[in-house]
């Protein structure tokens, strides 16, 4: 392995603002802490919660880097004392709580994960935070089962195009919303049963034809106020609401006899804030049951679009303008 540098590219923000904050800085290369592996970065996902972050609403948990990036894709560079099982140059891919937009990064052993057999290195970074998001709020939080539906709202985002492949791949039957006639295509085109596009239909109609009047088992939100009461309409009894962002505002009322008459569950979480044995627990879950189904095709990470490190403001662009389908990937 080559000796390591001191100095490493990164992409900073002076201010909270919009994507034209983002610009490249440099900054002394991570030192790698005891429990740590350092990550020579191939590529850094882009995720909505970095948007949150550069305007401001969504600061770093303490003691994590101000750098944007939650998750990254490449080659270990280095690891910490009280590490086993990774050495340098193994290809991983990790969970971060912060510092992925930049050239390396340092990151607790127990949330790294090795990249899947088949799966290139650089496509790997597109796999962390959505199939971890997944596994923790659809499989164990909202506990899915094989053969209950599930409907997953924004179909055609990272996490969407994850949690359909996953529930059809585990046997539950899928369906989604987006917002055009081509996201919904790319969402059956992954295992959706249907697609309902939501600025023609209304999805609780849509959802409760398609299913004969049940409505669904699970609903996975990424859209908060604006949907409770028609999520909780489409629930069956004993149905169960995930929510994992709120973008249409935090605040809502609920319906407490609709709840209690109907035996419903509303949950959420989110992973940034976990512990590191949290995040290890939930990673060691997806390398047991979501790597071998990416390893034997039936799940893959869907890339977008990958943009050099340097354009990291025209990939929060294209992300706040949710034309894309899948993820959008930042490459030093």
């Amino acid at each position: 392995m080559s000796e390591l540098p001191d100095r490493m590219r990164v992409i900073e923000m002076a201010e909270p603002g919009g994507p034209e904050v983002l610009a490249a800085g440099e900054r002394p290369v991570p030192a790698v802490g005891p429990g740590e592996v350092l990550v020579r970065v191939a590529a850094a996902g882009v995720n909505r919660a970095d948007t949150m972050q550069r305007r401001g609403s969504y600061p770093p948990p303490p003691g994590a880097s101000d750098v944007l990036g939650l998750e990254v894709s490449g080659t270990v560079a280095a690891v910490g004392g009280a590490v086993s099982g990774w050495a340098a140059g193994d290809p991983v891919c990790a969970l971060l709580a912060g510092g992925g937009y930049a050239e390396y990064c340092a990151v607790p052993a127990p949330q790294c994960l090795p990249v899947p057999a088949g799966v290139e290195l650089v496509d790997a970074a597109a796999l962390p935070e959505v199939a971890m998001t997944v596994w923790t709020n659809v499989f164990d939080r909202a506990a899915l089962r094989p053969g209950e539906t599930l409907l997953v709202h924004g179909g055609s985002s990272g996490i969407g195009t994850m949690a359909i492949q996953l529930a059809a791949a585990f046997g539950s039957p899928v369906f989604a919303t987006a917002g055009s006639a081509e996201k919904c295509a790319a969402c059956t085109a992954l295992g959706a049963a249907a697609a309902v596009n939501y600025r023609e239909a209304d999805f609780v109609e849509a959802i409760r034809a398609a299913t004969d009047g049940e409505g669904v088992d699970v609903v996975l939100d990424m859209v908060g106020q604006a949907y409770l009461p028609r999520n909780l309409a489409v629930l069956k009894t004993e149905g169960r609401l995930v929510i994992i962002a709120f973008m249409s505002g935090p605040a809502a009322e609920i319906d407490l006899a609709t709840l209690m008459t109907r035996r419903l569950t509303v949950t959420g979480s989110t992973l940034r804030a976990r512990s590191v044995a949290q995040k290890g627990a939930v990673a060691a879950a997806v390398r047991e049951r979501v790597w071998p189904l990416v390893e034997s095709g039936r799940v893959r990470p869907v890339v977008h679009r990958r943009f050099p490190l340097a354009q990291a403001g025209e990939a929060h662009r294209l992300m706040e303008s949710s034309t894309h389908v899948g993820k959008l990937l930042l490459v030093p």
